[in-house]
């Protein structure tokens, strides 16, 4: 994989005057929910002027999930009406061919891009703007949802995986930023497709993915699209009452309307972990209403399923490229209880100093990020038809990203005792998560490797020259397996242990499940 694109290393400069679109109504200036910074003020982006009444609050746009799933499901009925939906569709050029030679690292996988802002779509009336308790001022181009729809080849599981807006990374041509500038700073320029352009790189540079596709919603469309729906259910584990996103919700099972909903995946306030729960909201929301999506009451009511499919197609901004009948032949065997979230692997929410000021920030664990989207694509053909090599045959480099000191020594150590050959163990920066990496040609030495360090996640890197085990804050040991495994004795009666949940790692949301 190759995360290598090219990024600039300057520091964005501070833009004292950049008004925060998303501001709480309740305040007139949102919070930052870590260190009471204004988000926006790092964002250098065109200025528009300060508003005189309630600011528009965050919120998931991410609701066009829904539209891939509603033309899935909608059978002949939504072929029989493509020309109808695909005409309220607005087209925006956001997808950059691939330079000459440049390999799709996932192959026929699809990555689509799902974006929400508040941006209001022409033509939007006084009412419709005050059913989602917002102004005719325009909006915001920060983009608060970024979510990839990652899509395997044979279309039976979704996954979506979500970057949190605070996401500290490169944007080429502007140095460090949060990742929901992008949009903005490359929309100074561009417009919409400019912005579209420089997120999609900034995300591509991140990842290592190839992004194919890009959608995005309007505030007014995820209204749109909840309420032609229907109410929705959800449950929560706690009681919530925000002022900010007013939500007020008891514990248990709540039916929401299109408003309520809105409340519902913008609350960030009086959750433990501030946006990154808001992102759980947001998984979950989708995949209820996913799940809603796929059943009778839908598929088999064509006033309801048009109504539907009209809300998305006018509330909807993609690249002209994105053939919504090929998807949806790719996923017509996709169930709900097969789409899964995620959320890329990230080290804490420290607080920075840009400038002299103060920013809270998500700190990315970008040593950890290709393993994340490695176990989440699988391996490449190559490693997956290599046999393991004898240890003997391997040469071998155990790196130090644990914050233990000694740990790389005692594992090389370890490694010598099965017959590996170890190189001078070194340090490298701290990582969450344990992970091998490996160049191109040597899948027979790394598959080796991973047969001793079973779990960990293998990964092809163009940075390495061999076979490298990072070693990360949960540790390593190794397991022989020649060695015959332990067949535990019926007559004593050991105690069940739950698995405890890998960080990062995709989940799904069963029907009923709550959260917080």
């Amino acid at each position: 994989m190759n995360n290598g694109r090219c990024v600039c290393s300057s520091v964005a400069r501070r833009n004292k005057d950049q008004f925060d679109p998303f501001a709480d109504a309740s305040s007139g200036s949102e919070s930052n929910q870590f260190s009471g910074v204004d988000e926006a003020e790092f964002v250098e982006a065109p200025l528009r002027p300060r508003r005189k009444k309630h600011p528009v609050r965050r919120v998931i746009l991410g609701i066009s999930f829904g539209l891939v799933v509603l033309l899935v499901a909608g059978g002949g009925y939504a072929f029989f009406n493509y020309q109808r939906f695909v005409g309220g569709v607005t087209h925006v050029d956001a997808i950059t061919p691939p330079a000459e030679g440049e390999e799709d690292f996932d192959g026929e996988a699809q990555n689509i891009l799902l974006v929400g802002d508040d941006h209001r779509p022409d033509g939007a009336t006084d009412e419709q703007l005050a059913q989602i308790g917002t102004e005719a001022d325009g909006g915001g181009t920060s983009t608060d949802t970024m979510i990839v729809l990652h899509i395997p080849a044979d279309g039976s599981t979704a996954t979506m995986v979500s970057f949190p807006r605070d996401s500290w990374v490169d944007i080429p041509g502007y140095g460090k930023n949060k990742l929901n500038a992008a949009f903005s700073l490359g929309s100074a320029e561009g417009g919409d497709a400019g912005g579209a352009r420089l997120l999609i790189e900034s995300i591509e540079n991140l990842s290592g993915l190839t992004i194919d596709h890009y959608v995005r919603v309007s505030l007014l469309g995820f209204y749109n699209v909840v309420d032609a729906l229907g109410p929705v259910d959800v449950c929560l584990n706690n009681a919530v009452k925000d002022p900010y996103s007013t939500i007020d919700l008891p514990a248990g099972v709540s039916t929401l309307n299109a408003q309520q909903a809105l409340a519902f995946v913008r609350q960030r306030h009086g959750l433990p972990n501030g946006d990154l729960d808001r992102q759980v909201r947001q998984q979950y929301f989708l995949s209820v209403e996913a799940r809603k999506v796929l059943s009778a009451g839908t598929l088999l009511n064509p006033i309801k399923l048009g109504r539907v499919l009209d809300a998305v197609s006018s509330s909807v901004e993609t690249d002209p490229g994105l053939n919504f009948i090929n998807l949806a032949r790719q996923l017509q065997g996709l169930g709900a209880d097969n789409i899964t979230s995620a959320t890329i692997p990230i080290l804490g929410t420290p607080t920075i100093y840009v400038g002299g000021s103060p920013l809270s920030i998500v700190e990315v664990d970008s040593s950890a990020i290709p393993g994340f989207f490695a176990s989440l694509i699988g391996p490449p053909e190559a490693y997956t038809d290599a046999v393991a090599a004898a240890p003997a045959e391997v040469n071998l480099l155990v790196t130090n990203g644990s914050g233990v000191s000694g740990a790389a020594g005692a594992l090389s150590a370890s490694f010598n005792e099965f017959g590996f050959v170890t190189a001078e163990p070194e340090s490298t920066d701290y990582t969450a998560t344990t992970f091998i990496q490996y160049p191109e040609g040597q899948e027979a030495a790394a598959k080796a490797v991973s047969a001793y360090l079973p779990g960990a996640t293998v990964t092809l890197s163009s940075d390495v020259s061999s076979v490298t085990v990072v070693i990360g804050a949960n540790g390593a040991s190794l397991v022989d397996p020649a060695a015959a495994p332990v067949v535990p004795d019926p007559a004593v009666e050991a105690p069940v242990e739950e698995e405890a949940p890998v960080e990062g790692a995709p989940r799904s949301y069963a029907e009923g499940a709550c959260i917080n």
